[in-house]
Protein backbone atom coordinates (compact mmCIF):
# COMPACT_ATOMS: atom_id res chain seq x y z
CA UNK A 1 0.00 0.00 0.00
CA UNK A 2 1.24 3.48 -0.88
CA UNK A 3 1.14 5.62 2.27
CA UNK A 4 1.97 9.28 2.87
CA UNK A 5 3.13 10.23 6.37
CA UNK A 6 2.88 13.93 7.23
CA UNK A 7 4.68 15.61 10.11
CA UNK A 8 5.22 19.17 11.28
CA UNK A 9 8.74 19.23 12.77
CA UNK A 10 8.14 22.65 14.36
CA UNK A 11 5.71 21.11 16.83
CA UNK A 12 6.70 19.63 20.19
CA UNK A 13 10.46 20.04 19.77
CA UNK A 14 10.97 17.32 17.20
CA UNK A 15 9.02 14.56 18.97
CA UNK A 16 6.69 14.27 15.99
CA UNK A 17 9.60 13.97 13.56
CA UNK A 18 11.09 11.10 15.57
CA UNK A 19 7.71 9.35 15.80
CA UNK A 20 7.07 9.77 12.07
CA UNK A 21 10.50 8.33 11.25
CA UNK A 22 9.94 5.34 13.52
CA UNK A 23 6.44 4.72 12.15
CA UNK A 24 7.72 5.03 8.59
CA UNK A 25 10.45 2.49 9.30
CA UNK A 26 7.95 0.03 10.74
CA UNK A 27 5.50 0.48 7.86
CA UNK A 28 8.28 -0.24 5.37
CA UNK A 29 9.23 -3.35 7.35
CA UNK A 30 5.61 -4.42 6.97
CA UNK A 31 5.88 -4.12 3.19
CA UNK A 32 4.36 -0.71 2.46
CA UNK A 33 5.67 2.03 0.21
CA UNK A 34 5.94 5.14 2.38
CA UNK A 35 6.63 8.76 1.55
CA UNK A 36 7.56 10.99 4.49
CA UNK A 37 6.33 14.56 4.04
CA UNK A 38 7.65 17.25 6.38
CA UNK A 39 5.97 20.63 6.58
CA UNK A 40 7.57 23.50 8.47
CA UNK A 41 4.26 25.22 9.18
CA UNK A 42 0.53 24.53 9.23
CA UNK A 43 0.23 26.02 5.74
CA UNK A 44 3.01 23.83 4.34
CA UNK A 45 1.62 20.72 6.00
CA UNK A 46 -1.85 21.48 4.62
CA UNK A 47 -0.41 21.89 1.12
CA UNK A 48 1.48 18.59 1.40
CA UNK A 49 -1.66 16.78 2.54
CA UNK A 50 -3.72 18.19 -0.33
CA UNK A 51 -1.06 17.18 -2.87
CA UNK A 52 -0.75 13.65 -1.47
CA UNK A 53 -4.51 13.13 -1.74
CA UNK A 54 -4.60 14.54 -5.27
CA UNK A 55 -1.77 12.19 -6.33
CA UNK A 56 -3.72 9.16 -5.10
CA UNK A 57 -2.15 8.07 -1.83
CA UNK A 58 -3.94 5.02 -0.45
CA UNK A 59 -3.72 6.28 3.13
CA UNK A 60 -2.74 9.57 4.75
CA UNK A 61 -0.97 9.25 8.09
CA UNK A 62 -0.53 12.17 10.48
CA UNK A 63 2.20 12.13 13.12
CA UNK A 64 0.90 14.73 15.55
CA UNK A 65 -1.94 15.77 17.78
CA UNK A 66 -5.50 16.94 17.26
CA UNK A 67 -4.42 20.21 15.63
CA UNK A 68 -2.33 18.50 12.95
CA UNK A 69 -5.06 15.92 12.41
CA UNK A 70 -7.47 18.80 11.86
CA UNK A 71 -5.39 19.92 8.87
CA UNK A 72 -5.87 16.49 7.31
CA UNK A 73 -9.63 16.46 7.86
CA UNK A 74 -10.08 19.41 5.54
CA UNK A 75 -8.71 17.39 2.61
CA UNK A 76 -9.77 13.82 3.46
CA UNK A 77 -13.47 14.27 4.18
CA UNK A 78 -15.56 12.61 1.49
CA UNK A 79 -12.57 11.26 -0.46
CA UNK A 80 -12.56 7.69 0.86
CA UNK A 81 -8.83 8.00 1.62
CA UNK A 82 -8.38 6.67 5.17
CA UNK A 83 -6.68 8.64 7.93
CA UNK A 84 -4.00 6.96 10.02
CA UNK A 85 -2.69 8.50 13.23
CA UNK A 86 0.61 8.34 15.06
CA UNK A 87 -0.37 10.27 18.21
CA UNK A 88 2.35 12.64 19.47
CA UNK A 89 0.40 15.77 20.42
CA UNK A 90 -0.45 17.43 23.71
CA UNK A 91 -4.00 16.17 24.13
CA UNK A 92 -4.44 13.40 21.53
CA UNK A 93 -8.17 13.22 22.23
CA UNK A 94 -9.14 11.93 18.79
CA UNK A 95 -6.53 9.16 18.78
CA UNK A 96 -7.43 8.15 22.33
CA UNK A 97 -11.10 8.00 21.37
CA UNK A 98 -10.21 5.61 18.57
CA UNK A 99 -8.01 3.48 20.84
CA UNK A 100 -4.71 4.27 19.10
CA UNK A 101 -1.69 3.94 21.43
CA UNK A 102 -0.07 7.27 22.33
CA UNK A 103 3.68 7.80 21.85
CA UNK A 104 4.09 4.26 20.51
CA UNK A 105 4.84 4.85 16.82
CA UNK A 106 5.62 1.22 15.98
CA UNK A 107 2.32 0.06 17.50
CA UNK A 108 0.45 2.84 15.67
CA UNK A 109 2.13 1.74 12.43
CA UNK A 110 0.86 -1.79 12.95
CA UNK A 111 -2.69 -0.46 13.37
CA UNK A 112 -2.30 1.39 10.07
CA UNK A 113 -0.83 -1.64 8.32
CA UNK A 114 -3.72 -3.88 9.38
CA UNK A 115 -6.04 -1.70 7.29
CA UNK A 116 -9.13 -1.88 9.50
CA UNK A 117 -11.27 1.21 9.01
CA UNK A 118 -14.20 2.87 10.72
CA UNK A 119 -16.37 5.46 8.98
CA UNK A 120 -17.27 8.40 11.19
CA UNK A 121 -19.04 11.75 11.20
CA UNK A 122 -17.36 15.14 11.26
CA UNK A 123 -18.64 18.53 12.34
CA UNK A 124 -18.65 21.50 9.95
CA UNK A 125 -18.31 25.05 11.29
CA UNK A 126 -19.57 27.96 9.17
CA UNK A 127 -18.84 31.56 10.13
CA UNK A 128 -20.86 34.69 9.26
CA UNK A 129 -18.76 35.25 6.12
CA UNK A 130 -19.41 31.75 4.82
CA UNK A 131 -15.99 30.38 5.76
CA UNK A 132 -16.06 26.65 6.51
CA UNK A 133 -13.84 24.38 8.61
CA UNK A 134 -14.28 20.82 9.82
CA UNK A 135 -13.46 19.30 13.19
CA UNK A 136 -13.51 15.82 14.69
CA UNK A 137 -13.77 16.18 18.48
CA UNK A 138 -15.33 19.06 20.46
CA UNK A 139 -15.97 22.75 19.87
CA UNK A 140 -15.47 24.77 23.04
CA UNK A 141 -16.80 28.24 23.78
CA UNK A 142 -16.95 30.37 26.91
CA UNK A 143 -15.06 29.12 29.96
CA UNK A 144 -13.54 26.18 28.15
CA UNK A 145 -12.26 28.37 25.30
CA UNK A 146 -10.67 30.69 27.88
CA UNK A 147 -9.01 27.58 29.30
CA UNK A 148 -7.71 26.72 25.83
CA UNK A 149 -6.37 30.26 25.46
CA UNK A 150 -4.42 29.90 28.68
CA UNK A 151 -3.28 26.30 28.09
CA UNK A 152 -1.92 27.22 24.65
CA UNK A 153 0.16 30.01 26.22
CA UNK A 154 1.69 27.64 28.79
CA UNK A 155 5.08 26.09 28.09
CA UNK A 156 4.81 23.60 30.94
CA UNK A 157 3.49 21.08 31.80
CA UNK A 158 2.30 19.06 28.82
CA UNK A 159 -0.70 16.81 28.36
CA UNK A 160 -3.68 16.61 30.68
CA UNK A 161 -1.97 18.45 33.57
CA UNK A 162 -1.62 21.59 31.46
CA UNK A 163 -5.39 21.77 31.03
CA UNK A 164 -5.98 21.00 34.70
CA UNK A 165 -3.86 23.96 35.76
CA UNK A 166 -5.46 26.23 33.15
CA UNK A 167 -8.91 25.26 34.44
CA UNK A 168 -8.00 26.14 38.01
CA UNK A 169 -6.49 29.50 37.06
CA UNK A 170 -9.41 30.49 34.82
CA UNK A 171 -11.80 29.50 37.58
CA UNK A 172 -10.48 32.46 39.57
CA UNK A 173 -11.77 34.76 36.80
CA UNK A 174 -15.00 32.87 36.20
CA UNK A 175 -17.65 34.77 34.25
CA UNK A 176 -20.76 34.08 32.22
CA UNK A 177 -21.84 35.51 28.87
CA UNK A 178 -25.24 36.10 27.25
CA UNK A 179 -25.80 33.43 24.61
CA UNK A 180 -28.46 32.63 22.04
CA UNK A 181 -28.22 28.97 21.03
CA UNK A 182 -30.27 27.08 18.48
CA UNK A 183 -30.27 23.29 18.35
CA UNK A 184 -32.26 22.30 15.26
CA UNK A 185 -35.60 24.06 15.85
CA UNK A 186 -35.07 24.66 19.56
CA UNK A 187 -33.79 28.00 20.88
CA UNK A 188 -32.06 28.35 24.26
CA UNK A 189 -31.16 31.76 25.69
CA UNK A 190 -29.55 33.07 28.82
CA UNK A 191 -26.22 33.73 30.45
CA UNK A 192 -24.04 30.63 30.21
CA UNK A 193 -20.64 29.88 31.62
CA UNK A 194 -19.84 27.71 28.61
CA UNK A 195 -21.31 25.86 25.66
CA UNK A 196 -19.63 22.89 23.98
CA UNK A 197 -20.57 21.03 20.80
CA UNK A 198 -19.21 17.49 20.59
CA UNK A 199 -18.82 15.07 17.74
CA UNK A 200 -16.82 12.84 20.09
CA UNK A 201 -16.75 12.73 23.91
CA UNK A 202 -13.57 14.41 25.10
CA UNK A 203 -11.30 17.41 24.82
CA UNK A 204 -8.37 18.81 26.81
CA UNK A 205 -6.51 15.52 27.12
CA UNK A 206 -9.43 13.27 28.06
CA UNK A 207 -12.12 15.44 29.72
CA UNK A 208 -15.50 13.88 28.76
CA UNK A 209 -17.45 17.11 28.37
CA UNK A 210 -19.98 15.43 26.03
CA UNK A 211 -20.00 11.98 27.63
CA UNK A 212 -22.70 10.47 25.42
CA UNK A 213 -21.41 11.72 22.07
CA UNK A 214 -21.16 9.12 19.31
CA UNK A 215 -19.22 9.95 16.16
CA UNK A 216 -21.34 7.53 14.10
CA UNK A 217 -24.89 8.58 15.04
CA UNK A 218 -25.33 11.55 12.68
CA UNK A 219 -25.88 13.93 15.61
CA UNK A 220 -24.00 16.56 17.60
CA UNK A 221 -24.07 16.66 21.41
CA UNK A 222 -24.36 20.05 23.12
CA UNK A 223 -23.38 20.64 26.75
CA UNK A 224 -24.32 23.96 28.39
CA UNK A 225 -23.37 25.14 31.88
CA UNK A 226 -25.52 27.84 33.47
CA UNK A 227 -24.19 30.31 36.06
CA UNK A 228 -24.09 29.22 39.69
CA UNK A 229 -22.11 30.22 42.73
CA UNK A 230 -18.36 29.62 42.59
CA UNK A 231 -18.59 26.97 45.29
CA UNK A 232 -21.26 25.07 43.40
CA UNK A 233 -19.30 25.23 40.15
CA UNK A 234 -16.16 24.17 41.96
CA UNK A 235 -18.04 21.08 43.12
CA UNK A 236 -19.05 20.51 39.51
CA UNK A 237 -15.45 20.17 38.31
CA UNK A 238 -14.77 16.64 39.65
CA UNK A 239 -17.97 15.38 38.06
CA UNK A 240 -16.83 16.72 34.67
CA UNK A 241 -13.70 14.56 34.83
CA UNK A 242 -15.85 11.53 35.59
CA UNK A 243 -18.38 12.33 32.87
CA UNK A 244 -21.38 12.40 35.23
CA UNK A 245 -21.79 16.19 35.31
CA UNK A 246 -24.84 16.00 33.04
CA UNK A 247 -26.97 15.04 36.04
CA UNK A 248 -26.30 18.37 37.78
CA UNK A 249 -29.02 21.03 37.64
CA UNK A 250 -26.72 23.74 36.26
CA UNK A 251 -25.85 21.52 33.26
CA UNK A 252 -28.12 20.99 30.25
CA UNK A 253 -27.56 18.74 27.28
CA UNK A 254 -29.12 18.69 23.84
CA UNK A 255 -28.67 16.68 20.67
CA UNK A 256 -29.25 17.74 17.08
CA UNK A 257 -27.96 17.92 13.54
CA UNK A 258 -27.37 21.67 13.51
CA UNK A 259 -26.27 24.06 16.25
CA UNK A 260 -25.93 27.84 16.12
CA UNK A 261 -23.94 29.62 18.83
CA UNK A 262 -24.25 33.38 19.20
CA UNK A 263 -22.42 35.43 21.83
CA UNK A 264 -20.16 38.46 21.89
CA UNK A 265 -16.39 38.51 22.24
CA UNK A 266 -15.93 34.74 22.45
CA UNK A 267 -13.46 32.78 20.33
CA UNK A 268 -14.42 29.15 19.81
CA UNK A 269 -11.88 26.33 19.78
CA UNK A 270 -12.18 22.98 18.05
CA UNK A 271 -9.67 20.12 18.02
CA UNK A 272 -7.67 22.26 20.44
CA UNK A 273 -7.14 25.24 18.12
CA UNK A 274 -9.06 28.50 17.54
CA UNK A 275 -11.71 28.02 14.88
CA UNK A 276 -13.47 31.39 14.81
CA UNK A 277 -15.39 34.01 16.76
CA UNK A 278 -19.07 33.59 17.57
CA UNK A 279 -21.61 33.60 16.01
CA UNK A 280 -20.94 30.25 14.35
CA UNK A 281 -23.11 27.47 12.94
CA UNK A 282 -22.13 23.83 13.40
CA UNK A 283 -23.62 21.05 11.26
CA UNK A 284 -22.94 17.34 11.33
CA UNK A 285 -21.55 15.66 8.20
CA UNK A 286 -22.53 12.00 8.58
CA UNK A 287 -20.12 9.22 7.61
CA UNK A 288 -17.61 11.35 5.67
CA UNK A 289 -14.26 10.18 7.06
CA UNK A 290 -12.55 6.80 7.11
CA UNK A 291 -10.08 6.27 9.95
CA UNK A 292 -7.68 3.39 10.50
CA UNK A 293 -8.40 1.84 13.89
CA UNK A 294 -7.24 -1.12 16.03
Amino acid sequence: MNIAVVVNPAARSGVQTHAATRATQRLRELGHTVTLLSGGSAEESSSLIRTAVELGTKALVVAGGDGTINLALQHLAGTGVPLGIVPTGTGNDFAAHLGIPELEPAAAAEVISAGRTRTIDLARVTDVDGGVRLYATVLASGFDSYVNDRANRMRWPRGEMRYNIAILVEFLFLRSSPYAIEVDERRIEGPFVMASVGNTRTYGGGIPICPDADETDGLLDVTIVRPAGRLRLLRLLPTVYKGNHTTRREVETFRGRSVRLDARDITAYADGDPIGSLPLTVDVLPAVLKVLVP
